[in-house]
């Protein structure tokens, strides 16, 4: 039988051990910090943006929980090759499903394989793992540079 909650296990599990994207962008237009006095956990987002808003190219360093590593991971294939709207978009959605659940009008095909991390909503203390860098993305298409840090404090 298929379940939903080992497949979110083998995904968080995969993308932690294998993260994608896990390196520094010498030539990123736009950087950013996580940080989570909490628990510890870390991000610096790096993002290579061209003229016309899109996503060239995004990395990560960092060190934190399996959830936050394999969120970063995943946001990375996500926003890759997206406008700076569509990825704003895509941070809105995950959000919402991390912090108000699916309603009917959630558009889960927005967020692709990110709906795995859904399983995250169970553990309320965990939210804020998986919501570090994506607080970072949205301070780096602010522009905010990577002396500025983005708490989470979802």
């Amino acid at each position: 039988m298929f379940d939903i909650e080992d497949l979110y296990q083998d995904v968080v599990i995969d993308h932690n051990r294998r993260p994608r994207n896990f390196r520094k962008l010498e030539d990123a237009n736009h950087t950013a910090e996580g940080f989570n006095p909490l628990c510890g956990d870390q991000v610096y987002l790096y993002l290579d943006v061209d003229d016309s808003d899109v996503v060239k190219d995004i990395g990560f360093t960092g060190a934190g929980c399996a959830i936050s590593k394999a969120s970063a991971s995943m946001m990375t294939e996500a926003i890759m090759g997206k406008s700076v709207a569509e990825a704003e978009r895509i941070f809105a959605a995950f959000r919402h499903m991390l912090t108000r659940g699916p309603d009917e009008d959630f558009d889960y095909e927005l967020l692709g394989d990110l709906e795995f991390l859904e399983g995250v909503a169970k553990y309320p203390v965990r939210i804020k793992c998986a919501v570090l860098s994506w607080h970072a993305l949205n301070s780096a298409l602010d522009g905010k540079q990577s002396d500025e840090q983005a708490v989470s404090t979802e």
